[in-house]
């Protein structure tokens, strides 16, 4: 009577584990399956292009709409004076009024939003857009160009405005430094290298194979 019951007993274990292959198979393709399924608006600011030419790349990647945020009120070409206004508007807690709309923006679920760091800080635009705009319960990702110094508060200001929103896993990159005259630089072998960072980032937060 025991050589029936440890047959059986063995015959489940190989079932289950077959079964519990066939399940971890299944998974990637129905994270897969998940993340085609999400409406995506790709949201940026830039004023060097090189923010522009990082959502294009996410973009071309992922899908989805992409969108560049303009000003009722565009800033000045001088950098000196730019610097000046950002700073104020960053002391008064000012947003300036976008020109932008985006239609229908219950519909998306996924919004990256890409920005370069401007006095260590959220550049005053995004901050409107993060304000006036119902985030709640959507995933932000959240993308950066800067001339170096790395994304100051950047990140962390996205988080503190999306108080309801699922936030993941950033991407900077270095871009130009205006402050030098330096300016557009996604272009050769740069766009390569940051076109395969994006990639590898995608990959790592679930949006591409």
């Amino acid at each position: 009577m025991k050589k029936p019951a440890s047959l059986l007993f063995l015959l489940t274990a190989v079932i289950c584990m077959f079964s519990g292959c066939s399940k971890a198979q299944e998974k990637p393709q129905d994270k897969k399956e998940a993340v085609v399924d999400k409406n995506i608006l790709i949201v940026y600011l830039s004023r060097t292009k090189n923010t522009k030419a990082v959502a294009e790349i996410i973009h071309k990647n992922v899908g989805g709409l992409l969108v560049e945020l303009e000003l009722q009120n565009p800033y000045p070409e001088d950098y000196k004076m730019i610097v000046s206004q950002v700073a104020n508007e960053n002391e008064t807690g000012f947003l300036p009024p976008l020109k932008t709309k985006i239609n229908d923006m219950e519909k998306y679920d996924v919004i990256f939003v890409g920005f370069p760091t401007w006095g260590m800080q959220l550049p005053p635009p995004m901050k409107s857009f993060l304000k006036k705009n119902n985030l709640e319960r959507k995933t932000i990702v959240p993308f950066n160009t800067n001339a170096g110094y790395g994304i100051g508060s950047t990140f962390q200001t996205v988080k503190e405005l999306c108080p309801t929103s699922k936030i993941l896993e950033g991407f900077s990159t270095k871009g130009g430094m205006e402050r030098d005259g330096i300016l557009f630089v996604m272009k050769g072998e740069k766009e390569k290298q940051v076109e395969l960072e994006v990639q590898n980032w995608l990959k790592k937060i679930g949006f591409i194979n």
